[in-house]
């Protein structure tokens, strides 16, 4: 066959490649739509035509099916529990989320976390902590962490001091002291210690394991250390998340929409985490360079075998966002207070443009449907049970030997609980309620817990959106089709 015959063949194999993979709707919005026949089929014909020699069948094959694959990689509905599409979701993730709650996170009451990340392992010996200098933490120094939530840690010490009797229980003082505020703190220091306790984990929460009486704290700047791939990997990295899925609700099967939800929830996490090592690799330790890694990216999310990895991603991203968008009262009325009127004013300025924009209610209208779940006679049991699984997980995190993996495992575990909170309590979410008297409570960490696992989650969608575009050029499909290739 001469070279204008292969030149045919390839446009037809292409031409049922993109029909199968239906590039031939409507463009979407923000660059990631579908492509009509003229675009996909010219770009083709310049490629082949212009080629030195002609072109292999082989090669015509393998074109069509990076295409189709890519083009079939995600489309439909996100999840029976959503009514939203993964092309919806993309489309309100580029123009109405990710824009403000990456600028969210960068104001100075969700920038500094504050958490315990020197603990010991409660599972195995601590035997692998991390020795480059890509996994260690930069302490906030004192007079970096704003100064009402200082006086607030000394407040709620002093006030743990006073509740103590001589025969204590050895559970966290600022559990103890949740459980005595009424008989020994006035109203208004209870409320101060709502918002500014001297834990991490949240308040009333059962999502999340108690920790010890003597947990050491440290404010952490988040912006300071970002997450990315630092080189910790191995049996050990292994063995974590092994350990979280071997977890007996993952193990046995799942068997129920509550499970399945459960599992696509750790899932969706494990996947943002693979996004975001893959787009910020340390590419050399020594001059200190962190960039995308298209190979990582590839092996974790990049392949028709991942897809249902990214598929979770998508759903998680609607819990978390549906989680907050329920919180939206308590959220748009919380005390943003840093010692820094500027900035407290953008936060909340923000939180409100995140969390109270019909454009977000009208894209995706219940990104998660959790009215639908807990119905049977044993959905006390099968809660209890999926609570102590989760508790279990947030303990397997005191076991990762990274510094910077660990404080970002926490960060991201403690907004995981705090969403499945919100979502799944009997508790008044519309901030009407008096506080005690039934209304949903967040403590200062779950909200920055909250929104930074939002913001990850939602860069994570652009970052998959980008790095496949990337992989595909480099594996010679053309740029235009790599930009709808993701999201149909």
């Amino acid at each position: 066959m001469g070279r204008r015959g292969w030149a045919l063949a390839a446009l037809v194999a292409l031409a049922a490649a993109a029909l199968a993979g239906g590039l031939l709707g409507t463009p979407a919005a923000g660059g990631g739509g579908a492509l009509g026949p003229p675009a996909l089929l010219l770009g083709a014909w310049q490629r082949l035509v212009t080629r030195s020699r002609p072109a292999s069948a082989a090669r015509i094959k393998d074109l069509a099916e990076t295409l189709d694959a890519g083009v079939c990689h995600i489309q439909g509905k996100v999840d029976d529990l959503s009514d939203c599409t993964y092309a919806a979701v993309h489309r309100l993730n580029a123009q109405h989320v990710h824009p403000v709650v990456s600028r969210l996170v960068r104001t100075a009451f969700f920038r500094y976390f504050k958490v315990n990340i020197w603990c010991d392992c409660p599972l195995w010996p601590d035997d692998s902590m991390c020795a480059l200098r890509a996994c260690s933490v930069c302490e906030c120094e004192e007079g970096e962490v704003p100064s009402p939530w200082l006086a607030a840690d000394r407040a709620a010490a002093a006030a743990c001091k006073r509740a103590a009797e001589p025969d204590c229980s050895t559970q966290d003082c600022a559990v103890e002291l949740e459980g005595r505020v009424d008989q020994r703190v006035e109203p208004a220091m209870r409320a101060a210690l709502i918002s500014h306790g001297s834990g991490w984990r949240g308040i009333n929460n059962p999502w999340m394991a108690e920790g010890e009486a003597d947990e050491d704290f440290s404010y952490i700047n988040l912006l300071n250390n970002p997450e990315r791939y630092t080189g910790y990997k191995g049996e050990h990295a292994h063995r974590i998340w092994s350990a979280i899925y071997n977890q007996s609700c993952f193990s046995d099967g799942v068997s129920c929409s509550e499970e399945r939800v459960f599992y696509r929830l750790i899932s969706g996490m494990h996947a943002s985490i693979s996004a975001h090592l893959s787009a910020h690799y340390l590419l050399d330790e020594a001059a200190g360079t962190w960039g995308p890694h298209l190979g990582e990216f590839a092996r974790r999310l990049g392949t028709p075998e991942t897809r249902v990895r990214v598929e979770n991603l998508y759903f998680a991203y609607l819990f978390v966002l549906r989680a907050a968008m329920k919180a939206a009262p308590l959220l748009t009325g919380y005390a943003y207070d840093t010692g820094l009127p500027d900035e407290d004013a953008a936060a909340r300025t923000l939180v409100t443009q995140l969390v109270a924009n019909p454009a977000v209610w009208e894209a995706c209208p219940m990104p998660f449907d959790e009215a639908r779940l807990w119905k049977g006679e044993n959905a006390p049991a099968l809660k209890a049970q999926l609570q102590a699984t989760f508790q279990n997980i947030t303990r397997i995190m005191d076991c990762v030997g990274c510094e910077k993996c660990k404080l970002w495992g926490k960060l991201q575990t403690l907004g995981v609980a705090t969403a499945l909170k919100i979502l799944f309590t009997a508790r008044d979410c519309s901030g009407e309620a008096p506080a005690g008297e039934g209304a949903l409570e967040l403590e200062r960490n779950e909200v920055i817990a909250l929104i930074n696992l939002l913001a990850r989650f939602s860069t994570s969608l652009e970052t998959y959106q980008r790095l496949t575009a990337e992989l595909q050029r480099q594996q010679g499909v053309s740029p235009s089709v790599a930009g709808a290739a993701a999201v149909v």
